[in-house]
């Protein structure tokens, strides 16, 4: 056929090598639906999750980001950039995510589709020299050929092997069995894209959001009552379920180590709860123990304690009172907080300091913790005077537990240093220059609660399951290939069996070995 003049020009003007673009869209493809692109971005995906178990997350933990923030001021501007505080929510772990499950699905298809061709196709045709196999046995007999072979395709079929149709002149019987193997395999594979999916309809539909709970007080599953509220893309306030639960009480079981040290053990809460126009219900909540209300799951992740602090102004009002949370800075809940009083007269007070469940004095003179169970609590607390900056425009995104003292004095005491206060439950102390009064009332405890909600964890647990079953299927089912040939010959008929298991690795021996003797049996009988 005659080419024209265009179509030779085209061909000429290209280089050898270059690719057209819909060939580099088919090579683009094929390299990305490879399996070994889909192993390496299953590496990159294992990887990236590695700095969002060693950065603090701003999702998960805004308090302790802002003190990494503040103790690595070089660092945290390009791990900004880089998206490394928020790694799970960053575009480059959304593209690797994608590309994955883009890669798998094109790893699967195709294998799926030529998997499904050879169920329908039959078992090959027997090799022309059996003898050649590594694995192959021989025996005479005097039956004939036709009836060996009647005999074998019974006894395979038995055994749970496919055999080939029989056909006109063969004298021999093909039989393959272990088809299984492979969909254990792509079970393996689909479980993959499986989970993928319901990690993802967790990040796009469900939240996960953490909250710290005063023993006591009602809380209602709002978005304004948690403390940090991560939701998913998808997600709408409507969708949360409507309950109301108070901490009525919470137990710690202590080891005691020594006399006066301890290690808690176990921890748990009392709760009482009541779904919206349904009956108070209590439970028990423990570590890896949830509560779960409709679809909204509850977990006791953490406690702390609240001394209740009173402090009055100079003119006897009361400017603040309530439980204050304070943070625990180790395992031996040694704890940090402050005390904001914007509204005191005639000067706003701050304090801020540190909340010793039981505290010692060492022989320098020191306050130290002893851990355990609270035995001896001591508020130690510095105070400020003035302008607490709680006037200014961005106050509402000011953290309760930092106090801004940057337009504030510390108060000095009689001896001119600075005035700190080392309070007992039920002591009150006068603060200098008619500034007011500070009275420690008493101790309460507080529970940290994760609320979450997770739609895809169903179908990520059924992708887990697959897994299991799929890697099992692969390791212990065997493909292999059986062939029975019969040849008439002047004094009888030579059997031959032979075997081949297709994984390479499989010792067929005693499959010749157990089909020869049934066959033997059969022809006893």
């Amino acid at each position: 056929m005659t080419q024209t003049p265009d179509a030779r020009t085209e061909r000429t003007d290209r280089r050898a090598g270059e690719l057209t673009p819909r060939e580099l869209l088919r090579w683009a493809w094929r390299q990305l639906t490879s399996m070994r692109t889909a192993l390496i971005l299953l590496l990159l995906l294992a990887l990236a999750a590695v700095p969002g178990s060693v950065i603090p997350q701003e999702n998960l933990d805004s308090l302790e980001t802002s003190r990494w923030r503040e103790a690595h001021p070089t660092l945290a501007p390009i791990y900004d950039r880089l998206g490394l505080f928020d790694v799970y929510g960053s575009v480059w772990f959304a593209a690797v995510y994608i590309l994955l499950m883009v890669s798998l699905i094109g790893c699967i298809l195709p294998r799926t589709w030529v998997y499904l061709r050879a169920i329908r196709a039959e078992p090959p045709r027997a090799p022309r020299n059996l003898e050649r196999l590594p694995d192959h046995a021989s025996y005479d007999t005097d039956l004939g050929g036709e009836a060996v072979l009647t005999r074998a395709r019974a006894v395979l079929r038995e055994r749970g092997y496919r055999v080939r149709a029989a056909a006109d002149g063969d004298d021999a019987v093909s039989a393959e069995r272990g088809y299984l193997r492979e969909v254990g395999n792509l079970l393996f594979h689909l479980s993959v894209v499986v989970v993928l999916v319901g990690f993802a309809m967790g990040g796009l539909f469900g939240y996960k959001g953490g909250m710290i709970v005063v023993v006591g007080t009602p809380v209602a599953n709002t978005p304004n009552s948690y403390d940090d509220l991560v939701p998913g893309t998808l997600f709408q306030a409507e969708d949360m379920d409507p309950f109301v639960f108070t901490v009525d009480d919470f137990d710690v079981e202590w080891i005691e180590d020594g006399p006066g040290i301890g290690t808690s053990r176990g921890f748990a809460s009392h709760l009482t709860y009541r779904e919206r126009d349904g009956e108070e219900k209590e439970y028990r909540l423990r570590v890896n123990h949830p509560l779960k209300v409709g679809s909204t799951e509850l977990f006791l992740i953490g406690h702390g304690y609240a001394p209740v602090i009173t402090v009055r102004d100079g003119e006897g009002n009361i400017a603040y009172s309530g439980p204050t949370i304070f943070l625990p800075q180790g395992p031996d809940l040694l704890s940090f907080g402050v005390v904001k009083a914007p509204d005191a007269r005639p000067e706003q007070i701050g304090l801020d300091g540190l909340f010793f469940p039981t505290f010692v004095m060492t022989p320098d003179g020191d306050l130290t913790n002893v851990p355990g169970r609270p035995r001896n609590p001591l508020l130690s607390m510095s105070v400020y005077r003035g302008d607490l900056d709680m006037d200014a425009a961005d106050s509402t995104s000011q953290s309760v537990y930092v106090l801004d003292t940057s337009k504030a004095t510390k108060v000095e005491g009689e001896d001119g240093k600075d005035l700190r206060l080392d309070l007992s439950p039920g002591e009150t102390a006068e603060l200098p220059d008619g500034l007011g009064s500070v009275t420690f009332e008493r101790v309460v405890d507080w529970n940290r609660i994760q609320i979450s909600q997770t739609p895809g964890k169903r179908i990520a647990l059924a992708g887990v399951v697959l897994a299991l079953v799929g890697l099992l299927g692969s390791l212990f089912i065997r493909p292999r290939r059986v062939w029975v040939r019969a040849v008439a010959g002047g004094g009888g008929t030579l059997v031959t069996v032979a075997a081949l298991d297709r994984t390479g690795g499989g010792d067929v021996t005693t499959v010749i070995e157990e089909l020869v003797e049934a066959l033997a049996e059969e022809e006893k009988t």
